[in-house]
């Protein structure tokens, strides 16, 4: 059974969301009882194709699961929702988990999600100014003012460790809360002087004319793991079956992903309004099945050295 549900999203967008709905099989695979029900909470960007193609591809459903999507802003909607129990599983950014971690909340990483590219001069994640932005890197964002989709999480963490590395003042940056699909707009208009977007709103914005001035996960790390998939501690010790079944499911759905960026991009079509001659031009990130510890190591000291947290975590237990 295909289910696709929206939620909770911006509505002043050049490039606004929305959601399809698969048509509704209530057949059960041959040979299988009957399908468990299991809602995943997602941001609907490029990140999180896998999980939209995993859908479409059956994979869930040869898992024995109903999977329904439900999209939000940011991981700080979806986060609540999962530790009541609303969704059994959630997609976030590795440094809101992080926080999460640090403040106790009864969370567990599952699955690795998305990573960067590896390249410094392509990615999926950049930081975009106007055309004409005296701004040239991110050393010259000294007193100004950047956006993210959400504050203290991995956008304003690696670009605060990348400020400095270069020579710039990070404290000296007004970091704010805008949604990807409005962050453009916000360049535009004078808003913010810069903002940290994903695809597929880096090339959109490149093709209105603004400009990149960092690949901020790749210049963080060349092998950053950037998002995971996570659920409550509840589910996980008291539910060991799902999530075994939702791990093998995303497996699959990650390394369909990682072989097949045609299929991604059509599928990014059918859950955001991106223009075709956009989704032709978009960076796809890598979609790994393994977390890159050392990388992720590197990601929790930046999150503590600028109190983000006040512990790093310990990788051995963070990690699945």
């Amino acid at each position: 059974m295909k289910k696709l549900h929206l939620i909770g999203l911006a509505a002043a967008s050049v490039l606004a969301l929305s959601a399809c709905s698969a048509g509704a099989d209530t057949t059960a695979p041959a040979g299988s009882d009957a399908l468990t029900p299991v809602t995943v909470g997602v941001i609907p960007i490029a990140d999180t194709a896998p999980l939209y193609l995993g859908l479409d591809q059956g994979f869930f459903e040869d898992e024995g699961l109903d999977l329904t999507i439900e999209t939000a802003t940011g991981g700080a909607a979806i986060v609540p929702a999962v530790v009541s129990g609303d969704y059994q599983f959630g997609f976030s950014n590795l440094v809101s988990l992080m926080v999460a971690n640090d403040k106790g909340l009864p969370l567990k990483v599952v699955n690795s999600a998305v990573a960067s590219t590896g390249d410094v001069t392509s990615d999926f994640g950049a930081v975009i100014v106007k055309g004409d932005s005296p701004v040239e890197t991110l050393a010259d964002l000294d007193g100004k003012t950047v956006s993210g989709n959400s504050l203290n999480n991995i956008v304003d963490t690696v670009m605060r460790a990348s400020i400095d590395r270069l020579g710039g003042d990070s404290s000296s940056i007004s970091f704010v809360e805008v949604p990807f699909p409005d962050a453009s707009a916000a360049v535009e208009n004078g808003q913010v002087d810069a903002a940290f977007v994903v695809e597929p709103f880096v090339t959109a914005a490149i093709e209105s004319g603004q400009r990149v001035i960092s690949y901020g996960y790749a210049d963080f790390d060349v092998n950053l793991d950037v998002a995971a998939y996570f659920s409550s501690a509840a589910t996980v010790d008291g539910d060991p079956e799902l999530v075994t079944k939702f791990q093998a499911a995303m497996k699959k759905s990650l390394e369909y992903a990682q072989a097949n960026p045609d299929a991604v991009r059509a599928i990014i079509a059918t859950y955001t309004k991106t223009p075709p001659e956009v989704l032709a031009k978009i960076v796809l990130p890598k979609f790994p099945t393994e977390f890159n510890v050392d990388a992720v190591t590197a990601l929790g000291e930046a999150a503590l050295k600028y109190g983000v947290v006040e512990t790093a975590p310990d990788v051995s237990t963070f990690l699945p």
